[in-house]
């Protein structure tokens, strides 16, 4: 009997033990944990944050017009993670109504490891999208709330 006891223990704590890489990204040598990211434009400037969900930016732009944005990931403090990009790793944008914004993820060039996101403006109007970080065949990394954009009347 002590024995069975002993058995179904060992088995309670393995069955307790994290495996794999959960939603969020994992603390392990592989990952960092995210608690939210920062869409920066060329210059440095901050366009949209988004930290545990919380975030009060709207990304505005007009018709016509290509926003270039970098994506950097913060920490549980939320500082920038520094991401090592490996092949498995990439950003996906889902969920937007592409008549307004076609939001798209920015090829990667050899000397330019940063990600990178792309809005082009279409027509009046807004939408969001949901942005994830993906390693293999699982997103690690799901903003919590969808981003917001306006597309003003073309100038």
């Amino acid at each position: 009997m002590k024995i069975i006891i002993k058995h179904l223990y060992f088995l309670l704590f393995l069955g307790l033990l994290p495996t794999g890489c959960y939603d969020g990204l994992s603390s392990d040598e592989e990952h960092a944990t995210a608690e939210g990211f920062v869409l920066e434009d060329e210059s440095g400037n901050k366009v949209y944050r988004q930290f545990r969900g919380a975030s009060p930016d709207t990304i505005t732009i007009s018709a016509g017009e290509t926003l270039e944005l970098s994506v950097h990931f913060l920490d549980d403090d939320g500082n920038e993670i520094e991401h090592e990009e490996d092949e498995e790793d990439g950003l996906r944008i889902s969920e937007n109504d592409t008549s307004i914004a076609k939001i798209e993820v920015e090829e990667e060039e050899e000397e330019h490891h940063e990600m990178g996101i792309h809005i082009i403006g279409v027509s009046e109007g807004s939408t969001s999208f949901k942005l994830e970080l993906w390693h293999g065949d699982h997103p690690d990394f799901t903003s919590y709330k969808y981003v917001p954009v306006t597309v003003n009347a073309q100038n």
